[in-house]
């Protein structure tokens, strides 16, 4: 979802704003209470790199050329997500794979050969034009059975949640979506693998203006906070990022842009008179796109996706927004995508993998 045309209204603490959420505090700029981050008692999904590079691939055609075995994906990658099941209607998912992928052996064989060499391979649900409908205990009852259908003929080591649709205050998705999940991983086991990647308004949105859309995964995170791998929001395609370190929103694409969106998901943030408990920093990435063909906005440099990494990890290359402290276990990056990585020469993941390599 493109939503950079909607003028984001900023948070607000002292009716400067008539519009926006308001709290008691009259500071100009004030930080959130501080929360302490949980301690980390879920045991991390076994095998994944401590340091992340994340991508989609395509399971379609688009201009970035057409599908291609996972076989030929560069072993840059990490965690290499499919994009994407379908919506078979009443909670159940369905999966159909593209013939540029191979036959079903192929395909099979390759994610077999992907873990083998570390990497994890998942599927995603959602997308831009996709949805996923989970409103009632027989649909997440639906949802857990159709997927461990797939996850078992496939060998996919778990799910993406890439929910663009469908999603808002108040939605049956909210509670039974939770409720979906916990299902499928007790099918799984303690290997399942679970990530989501909302677009930012979903989330850090919550901060600026808690209602409809914004802020609607966040009941969705507390809820799956044990069974979550990583959250990578998506920071492209829907404008500046209004923040709690500062009154003027932050660029999209930049190095503090970066660095403030995962300070806010590591350190905590409040949101319609609520506060966002800090997640663990192994839980956290970023999303960009990599390059100027696969996404309409938030474009960043090789530089600033260094200079976020080295800031967050070492607290070196900062630039205004610096976090409390040094997290060495923030998990990496995401980006959409594998495909159009490869179409631009790997002008994306190459610099970062070799940044990722570095950090401690």
């Amino acid at each position: 979802m493109d939503i950079s045309h909607i003028k984001c209204l900023p948070h607000t603490y002292a009716n400067t704003y008539p519009n926006a959420h308001s709290d008691t505090n009259t500071d100009a700029y004030p930080t959130p209470t501080p929360t302490p981050t949980p301690t980390p008692t879920p045991t991390p999904v076994p095998g994944l790199a401590k340091h992340a590079l994340v991508g989609y691939w395509h399971n379609f055609t688009n201009p970035s050329g057409n599908t291609y075995p996972i076989a030929q994906v560069s072993n840059d990658w990490d965690v290499i997500v499919v994009s994407f099941g379908d919506n078979a209607g009443g909670g159940n998912v369905s999966f159909t794979l593209d013939p540029g992928a191979g036959s079903e052996a192929q395909f099979i064989a390759d994610i077999k050969t992907k873990q083998a060499q570390g990497k994890k391979v998942v599927l995603s649900l959602g997308g831009q034009n996709g949805s996923v409908s989970v409103g009632s205990d027989a649909e997440a009852t639906n949802f857990a059975n159709s997927l461990y259908g797939i996850i078992s003929k496939y060998g996919f080591d778990g799910i993406d949640l890439d929910l663009e649709n469908g999603v808002a205050q108040g939605a049956a998705i909210q509670t039974y979506l939770p409720v979906a999940v916990k299902k499928l991983k007790a099918k799984v086991g303690a290997s399942f693998y679970l990530s989501m990647a909302p677009e930012w308004v979903y989330v850090e949105g919550g901060f600026t203006s808690y209602g409809s859309i914004w802020g609607a995964y966040i009941p969705i995170i507390n809820a799956l906070r044990d069974e979550l791998t990583i959250l990578h929001p998506q920071y492209y395609n829907n404008g500046d990022i209004y923040t709690p370190y500062q009154s003027a929103p932050l660029r999209a694409g930049s190095a503090d842009q970066l660095v403030g969106t995962a300070k806010m998901l590591i350190e905590g943030f409040t949101y319609g008179g609520n506060t966002f408990a800090g997640l663990r920093p192994d839980q956290v990435a970023f999303g960009v796109p990599s390059g100027r063909s696969s996404a309409n906005s938030g474009f960043t440099t090789s530089a600033d996706v260094s200079n976020a990494l080295n800031c967050l990890t070492k607290l070196l290359n900062c630039g205004t927004i610096v976090p409390k402290q040094a997290y060495p276990g923030f998990r990496g990056v995401m980006t959409w995508s594998i495909n159009w990585d490869k179409h631009d020469g790997y002008n994306f993941s190459a610099p970062t993998k070799a940044v990722l390599k570095t950090l401690p």
